[in-house]
């Protein structure tokens, strides 16, 4: 399955989950504490659910959630091929020309899941240009180049994790202006005596900021840990690429 079908499948998911915990427990339940208060004479209490009840929110906590499943494929991703760095991929090989190239079929013979993992596509195209070059150097540059373009190629795949955490608290404010417009809509009414419309306007608008400010602060750490694995991935594979294919071909063991 690729990623873009499992990214739309994690969206479909995040929105049912999301909407059905809005219209199944939280909107009704915020309607019978905001309800309760007025019949008291009293203000909207700051209770969770009144907190949540919006729509701006709503779109907040799917985007949240949404953006948990693409960092957490992420990193499962990468955990899972950790164990990669402990092994010896090259099984002995050495300068020897019919060694290395036996080496490559071995690699290219791994299951596809394995095969294209950054580590043995990377070893895989610089043992294919010592092959064809017989020249150290170059195949330096080919390690190189190759874990330059896995740096790239991950920069890339996050940005519309960025996008989700510039957008939430976009979203954020967009539920504090429509707050605020229908507070000041309701200016009369509150210079006539009855500020319950206005404080509740207005509890839309800094309830959205707060809820889109919170989710942007947990999904930004999340963001800063997935992107250390991604260096250290990075670091790893140039360091292994160095440790058992380099040394190999300069000193012929």
């Amino acid at each position: 399955m690729s990623s873009m079908v499992k990214s739309v499948i994690g969206l479909i998911v995040s929105i049912v989950i999301v909407h059905l915990a809005y219209i199944g427990y939280i909107q009704p339940e915020a309607k019978l504490v905001i309800e309760s208060a007025r019949n008291a004479g009293l203000s909207a209490p700051r209770d969770l659910v009144v907190i949540l009840k919006d729509y701006e929110q709503e779109i907040c906590l799917i985007l949240m959630f949404w953006g948990i499943f693409l960092i957490l494929g992420k990193c499962g991703v990468i955990l899972s091929e950790r164990y990669l760095f402990n092994v010896d991929l090259f099984e002995g090989g050495t300068r020897d020309k019919d060694d290395l190239e036996s080496v490559l079929k071995s690699l290219e013979a791994l299951p596809i899941k394995v095969k294209n993992s950054p580590l043995v596509r990377t070893l895989m195209a610089s043992l294919r240009r010592y092959l064809i070059t017989r020249n150290v150097q170059d195949t330096s540059d080919a390690i190189e180049s190759s874990v330059e373009a896995l740096a790239l190629k991950q920069e890339t795949e996050n940005s519309m994790i960025r996008y989700l955490i510039w957008a939430i608290p976009s979203i954020g404010f967009i539920g504090t202006v429509r707050g605020i417009g229908q507070a000041l809509s309701m200016a009369d009414q509150a210079l006539a005596g009855n500020i319950a419309g206005m404080t509740e306007s207005l509890g839309i608008a800094f309830n959205s900021t707060l809820v889109a400010l919170l989710i942007s602060i947990g999904l930004m750490f999340l963001l800063h840990q997935l992107q250390r694995l991604q260096d250290g991935l990075v670091v790893d594979t140039q360091d292994y690429c160095e440790s058992f294919l380099l040394n190999r071909i300069s000193t012929g063991r």
